[in-house]
């Protein structure tokens, strides 16, 4: 199976809220006039923030912040960190612990989230100011972008094997020499980074909100500044000790049994689709791997009629992508019927829709220097891997950039589970492809102040889902999570397949 397919999959499914029901803002968001507003150290002027997954822009304030790039050359090369605000909505002003906001991927950009997140945080920001912080090599943050001398992206072909993915990533690291080290653009690194825009906002204390990826670096930040942390969200759990990418296979195949099982517990989708969803998957990328097929389809960008290749990797990437939200899982039977009965076009302008998505999100740079530092050397193929849907070339994906990469390091400690009294509520979907509820409970086992809510029928990432809104409100306002009566909950569950593409059977 070709490399380069599956690494486009892997780049989304490390978008450990962000990863899949976000689109990023516009990298052009408009600057208002310069009218300062300080916050602590920090002069911010306002700004708007834009997003296609928002109904509109929003008013925001944005700085940028600089820190040495290497804190043992502190004198050396500075990256300037971009800062977002949003103001705590609250007339009578905001308490003294603001929230920070932690983005996916890893390669995400907390900045562009801003547009998308501000809904699911409506409740938090009645009295707590919200910052989001471009993750060094991320966004506008000295972005790891794979461009040659001359400023021109980098491009790989989709037939690329591992060796290729290597020699794309040293060439993106020559294009880089001068611009970033890529050694220095680790969770360790933007945790430092954190805790130093803290103290320049004056604050003594923050909240943290981590989905996905972000996650790992807000346990990384509450393990190494314990009392600069007041309470932390947790959304789409990865443990310290888990290797991002090692386990999407079996992760993935748990969701599609999951999907089954809800489906075949319906009368109604029982009966349109009585193939097991992952048999008919297997039989399809068994075909398409003999024998690809050029597909008519129309561009879901321009509506323009295209013509293409459809291969395994493309109907595997999608299907991987869609699991993660419950409304596009949804359509899963229907385009997988559709293409068992030779009729592709659907199924292809969707993955075209996704994979530029994705490719809009995840500054593919700054995952390397992350997975390379902290995941590579521990990841360990398993055998079994091979008798599932993703299959045992996904991991080898994932890392075959670290070959050539350059590689930073990780702290002793790094992987030790946290253990901490600090105040935690963790959220998982149900059905989640990479990062299960059982993830969540093996991080709730060093917690004694924490709480984990799991959301029936749910995907990959949760904070906007039906109540949680208020829920996350309460819990950063309290900083309680067992007191929270999460009732609400109960009405929130599985959303069905579609029959037909006019939706589901009432």
């Amino acid at each position: 199976m070709r490399t380069t397919r599956l690494l486009t999959a892997a780049l989304a499914a490390a978008a450990l809220l962000a990863g899949c029901d976000s689109k990023p803002a516009d990298k052009k968001a408009t600057a208002a006039p310069a009218v300062t507003r300080q916050f602590g150290q920090i002069a911010f002027a306002p700004c708007s923030l834009t997003s296609p997954g928002a109904a509109a822009a929003i008013d925001a304030h944005c700085a940028t912040f600089a820190v040495p790039e290497n804190r043992a050359a502190p004198n050396g090369r500075k990256i300037a960190l971009n800062l977002a605000w949003l103001p705590a909505t609250d007339k009578g002003g905001a308490t003294a612990d603001p929230v920070l906001f932690l983005a996916g991927g890893p390669g995400q950009a907390a900045a562009q989230l801003a547009g998308t997140v501000a809904g699911p945080l409506r409740d938090v920001l009645k009295q707590r100011d919200v910052v989001f912080v471009d993750q060094r090599g991320t966004g506008k943050s000295n972005p790891l972008d794979c461009q040659d001398a001359t400023g021109k992206a980098l491009t790989i072909a989709d037939d690329a094997d591992a060796s290729a993915v290597a020699t794309f990533a040293a060439q993106c690291a020559q294009g880089l020499a001068g611009k970033a080290d890529p050694r220095f653009y680790t969770t360790g690194e933007a945790i430092a980074d954190l805790d130093a825009i803290r103290a320049a906002l004056g604050a003594e204390q923050v909240n943290l909100i981590g989905v996905s990826y972000g996650t790992r670096v807000a346990q990384q930040y509450a393990a190494r500044y314990p009392a600069h942390t007041r309470a932390i969200v947790l959304d789409g759990v990865a443990p310290n000790d888990l290797v991002v990418g090692g386990e999407f296979a079996r992760t993935f195949e748990r969701a599609l049994r999951l999907q089954v099982q809800q489906c075949q517990a319906l009368p109604s989708c029982k009966a349109r689709f009585p193939t097991d969803l992952r048999a008919q998957l297997r039989t399809l990328k068994t075909r398409l791997e003999t024998a690809p097929v050029e597909v008519e389809y129309r561009d879901p960008a321009t509506g323009a009629s295209k013509r293409d290749t459809l291969n395994a990797d493309t109907v595997v990437g999608l299907t991987h992508l869609f699991s993660y939200m419950p409304q596009m899982a949804a359509l899963l039977p229907l385009v997988l019927d559709e293409a068992e009965h030779g009729r592709y076009a659907s199924l292809m302008s969707l993955a075209q829709m996704m994979n530029q998505e994705v490719g809009e999100q995840m500054t593919r740079g700054m995952q390397w220097s992350v997975i390379c530092a902290e995941d590579a050397d521990r990841y360990r193929a398993d055998p079994a891997d091979a008798d599932t849907v993703l299959g045992s070339a996904m991991g080898d994906a994932f890392f075959a950039a670290c070959k050539s990469w350059p590689t930073g390091t990780r702290a002793k400690n790094f992987t030790t589970p946290l253990q901490s009294p600090v105040p935690a509520l963790l959220v998982s979907g149900e059905i989640d492809p990479v990062t299960p509820p059982a993830y969540g409970e093996r991080v709730l086992k060093g917690l004694p102040k924490g709480r984990h809510l799991v959301l029936d029928g749910q995907g990959h990432n949760v904070l906007g889902v039906g109540c949680m809104p208020k829920l996350v409100g309460q819990f950063i306002e309290a900083a309680d999570a067992k007191a929270l009566d999460t009732k609400c909950l109960d009405a929130i569950g599985y959303v069905p397949p579609f029959t037909t593409f006019n939706g589901w059977e009432p």
